[in-house]
């Protein structure tokens, strides 16, 4: 008798960013790192997701620069278009579609208490557009036409799924199962990098002073010299401890890029002053960053090869999500 191995389908992932500008080592260690980690366990679908990008005023040659740069980056991470769907969200019609027809089933009220909308208000009181006030409809479109099992989220982004699944829910209860409702994902927990001149506050690439920060595409010396700056306190022994928070912040670097525990890297440095250890880190960071630069400074330079992957990639999106888009229009009645 013959033997028949099942084979057993993937979850399905979907995880999308915006091409505002080059991320973060927050960013990276506390969630681009485990996206690549990601597709060895799920069907993986990521975006950049420039269609939000324009709720704010953009300089267009300075837009579309961001987007060639965050999809080469993802490229250069480690993102695999041959095992992912890696696509520039824009390239794929269905987004807009399908926003405009989940936008007739999302509720004023929900939208009037979104925390982005209030926060960016605030920010950009000059430009207060219907698209700003809206994106919930476009972010739930991203993330339904794909069908996903999970969407990784951290705590900033929860209610943007919290929408999405609402309004999924109200949709199939109107018309039947069209729309897979996302369960949260929460990876693995990935270090919470702090500033490296203000450790009690998250590290962020809009940050005033560039010494808090540590872009992923900073050079060698660059990544250095920012640590070798960075704040600790009076004291000398490198551990964890209550008032330590420039000391904790470094610890938590060094251990997320080496995987050696806080006892350990006490261990290593114990009778050394912060010197050693800030240069420690910072020769860590960029002996596991330079690969990536690397990488992303050859896929930059060659717009043709990276052109070949997200049509590639938009064209693999744009069969699943044309899939969804007829679905649902023709369950609320339109002529295909």
């Amino acid at each position: 008798m013959c033997e028949t191995t099942a084979t057993v389908e993937k979850k399905k992932v979907l995880s999308c960013i915006q091409p505002s500008g080059v991320p973060t080592l927050g960013n990276y260690l506390g969630a681009l790192k485990n996206w690549v980690g990601m597709q060895d366990e799920f069907d993986c679908t990521f975006a950049v997701a420039d269609l939000h990008a324009i709720t704010v005023r953009q300089e267009p040659a300075k837009l579309r620069q961001q987007i060639y740069s965050i999809y080469a980056l993802m490229l250069a991470l480690g993102l695999d278009p041959n095992r992912s769907t890696l696509f520039i969200q824009s390239q794929v019609p269905e987004h807009a579609q399908l926003s405009w027809i989940l936008s007739c089933y999302t509720q004023f009220g929900e939208l009037s208490r979104m925390t982005q909308f209030k926060d960016k208000s605030a920010s950009h009181a000059d430009n207060i557009n219907v698209g700003l006030f809206a994106y919930p409809a476009l972010m739930a479109a991203d993330i339904l036409l794909y069908q996903p099992d999970f969407v990784p989220v951290g705590a900033d982004q929860k209610q943007h799924l919290e929408i999405a699944r609402d309004i999924a829910l109200r949709f199939n209860r109107l018309y039947g199962d069209v729309f897979t409702v996302p369960e949260p994902y929460i990876p693995r927990a990935g270090a919470r990098v702090m500033s490296l001149q203000n450790p009690t506050k998250k590290m962020s690439k809009s940050d005033p002073n560039p010494n808090g920060y540590v872009s992923i595409l900073d050079d060698r010396d660059t990544v250095i010299r920012k640590f070798k700056r960075a704040v600790t306190d009076s004291q000398t022994q490198v551990c964890v401890g209550e008032g330590k928070d420039g000391v904790n912040n470094l610890i938590g670097i060094y251990s997320a890029i080496t995987g050696k525990s806080e006892e350990e890297i006490a261990r290593e440095f114990e009778g050394k002053g912060y010197g050693d250890f800030k240069l420690a880190v910072g020769e860590t960071v960029a002996d596991a960053l330079a690969p990536i630069r690397t990488r992303y400074n050859e896929l930059i330079a060659d717009k043709k090869q990276l052109e070949v992957y997200y049509r590639e990639g938009a064209l693999r999106a744009e069969r699943v999500a044309r899939k969804t888009l007829c679905k649902a229009m023709k369950k609320v009645g339109f002529v295909l």
